[in-house]
């Protein structure tokens, strides 16, 4: 090897050694998604413990410890979080509670004070639910609120409604709530790309989203369920299109959803408001894509008080 080779070659692996011990300190992606991938295979990851339910949701992590539930009053928001990636725990940035246990994480009947990765959606990485909390305590819509994630990657809506394979556990974490003594405030649903990717028809997915909001109300959430326009998920390698068209049979089905008479409502709609530079990977949300979210959703929520 030339002296010019050798000297490349040992620059390259100084680099790497430096971003590898940067990436590894501060967790930056991939990192803790090559944790959770061993930690699901039967290994460990060093840094972080976690655990799977079933349905591929977080189950624990050795930094998330049970807290005391706080008890709901009419300044309280319970949050029913629901879709695929882009609610669960795959953004680009992390999130913690700014106000403590007043922003908690509820997953099987327990209370943890919210911080990224949330507990109840599959991922390990960022979400912005939990700076969503922190900005409805922040502008004093609430005093409290609880988020309880039900999020699972590439789920159809056909999964979710009766006979699917996630309505059981839909319907199990609604009588959680109940049981905890919660009345659920919001349900906000971001789904859609899988069944864009799939070719789903407008009047298969209106009717589906339908047969799973009449899953919800048997269970006695009665809360507005808001319906945000989520179809666009570039790049093979997320599962995902070459191209996006935003004039879509998903995004019409979800434009026509919202009806007063129902307590549907219109959600936010992620495919206009984020552009290229708001997705790490031209399908999940990065750090500026994840708080132009937040931030929607906070203004909506706000606008929507009764």
């Amino acid at each position: 090897m030339s002296r010019e080779g050798f000297f490349l070659a040992t620059l390259l692996l100084t680099a790497g050694y430096l971003f590898g011990a940067y990436s590894a300190n501060h967790k930056l992606f991939p990192l803790p998604f090559f944790h959770a991938l061993k930690t699901r295979a039967g290994g460990t990851a060093p840094d972080d413990l976690y655990t799977f339910d079933q349905a591929g949701r977080l189950a624990s992590g050795d930094q998330k410890k049970a807290v005391t539930c706080p008890q709901q009053t009419d300044r309280t928001a319970v949050l029913l979080l629901m879709g695929q990636s882009n609610a669960g725990n795959h953004g680009g940035q992390r999130f913690r509670s700014q106000h403590g246990g007043a922003i908690a994480n509820f997953f099987d009947g327990r209370c943890y004070v919210a911080a990224s990765p949330l507990l109840g959606a599959d991922g390990v990485g960022g979400e912005y639910w939990t700076e969503l909390g922190n900005l409805l305590l922040d502008r004093g819509s609430f005093d409290q609120v609880i988020l309880a994630p039900l999020a699972i990657s590439g789920a159809e809506a056909s999964r979710w409604g009766p006979g699917g394979d996630l309505n059981r556990t839909m319907t199990d974490t609604a009588s959680q709530l109940q049981q905890r003594g919660y009345l659920v405030t919001h349900v906000l649903w971001v789904q859609g790309e899988i069944d864009y990717v799939k070719r789903t028809n407008e009047k298969d997915y209106h009717d589906r989203f339908l047969s799973l909001v009449s899953s919800l109300r048997s269970q006695g959430v009665g809360a507005p369920v808001y319906v945000a326009i989520a179809t666009k998920c570039l790049g093979a390698s997320n599962g995902g299109t070459r191209f996006h068209s935003a004039d879509n049979p998903i995004a019409r089905a979800q434009l026509g959803l919202p009806d007063p008479a129902s307590n549907l409502r219109p959600g936010v709609n992620s495919d206009a408001l984020l552009d290229a530079l708001d997705r790490y990977d031209d399908c999940h949300f990065g750090s500026s894509g994840e708080q132009k979210v937040a931030r929607a959703w906070a203004d909506l929520i706000r606008s929507t008080a009764p």
